[in-house]
């Protein structure tokens, strides 16, 4: 991301180290700078985010993928059964991640957000911390991870709800690929930070064609600076 490039060198190493995660992992969760850092400015009303406000972000999608681990719930997922769920062949594993809700403590003492909602949001671009709009491409599987005051008839309404939106195209070998995990132990934030915390939050992970706009950036710009041969010794 140029807003917070820390290398220039950063479209060479991306891609000498997407080579070994495609040949070498099983499945890879894509996180891009680019829109973590929009997201803190939009949702988050940071004037100029810096990496401790990303890596916030970033926790709180980690720390919902290892809930299960630490906590016991009315619907846990193991790790291991997001490889089982979100990777239909082996080196298709690249799967996009957001977050809902991701919003400042005004907003959240503002909005009060539903199960229906929060799942609604985690389809929405600006909630996914990648640059992509997965409403141009079509959707492989889908995991959605709930904790908090969530309920299972409340995560079954508002799968279906999900399901019946136009925007959310499968490929025709996989209609309806969705697997829920909930857990009751609500998110939590650092406190005095510009995140709010809130009593239920999703995070959504997703195998869809269009994270190949992730690498066509990628690729462009190691080609930019390769045809010039920068930093090319």
């Amino acid at each position: 991301s140029p807003n917070v490039c820390n290398s220039v060198v950063e479209p060479y190493n991306a891609v000498l180290a997407t080579h070994t995660l495609l040949e070498h992992t099983d499945v890879a969760f894509v996180l891009d700078n680019e829109a973590i850092y929009d997201i803190c400015k939009k949702n988050l009303d940071i004037p100029t985010p810096t990496f401790v406000n990303l890596n916030r972000v970033v926790a709180q999608i980690i720390s919902s993928l290892t809930c299960s681990l630490r906590f016991p719930g009315s619907l846990n997922v193991d790790l291991n059964e997001y490889k089982t769920n979100l990777v239909p062949y082996p080196r298709i594993h690249f799967q996009m991640c957001s977050y809902a809700p991701l919003m400042s403590e005004k907003k959240r003492i503002r909005d009060r957000l539903s199960t229906q909602d929060i799942t609604a949001a985690a389809f929405e671009p600006d909630n996914i911390l990648a640059k992509v709009d997965p409403k141009k491409g079509k959707y492989m599987a889908v995991c959605m991870m709930y904790r908090g005051d969530v309920s299972s008839t409340d995560v079954s309404e508002a799968v279906a709800s999900a399901k019946s939106k136009a925007s959310v195209n499968f490929v025709d070998w996989s209609p309806a690929g969705f697997k829920c995990g909930i857990n009751q132990q609500k998110p939590t934030v650092v406190p005095g930070t510009e995140m709010g915390a809130s009593d239920r939050a999703v995070t959504m992970l997703s195998n869809n064609t269009s994270i190949c706009d992730v690498f066509s950036r990628i690729n462009r710009k190691f080609d930019l600076m390769f045809h010039k041969r920068a930093f090319v010794h």
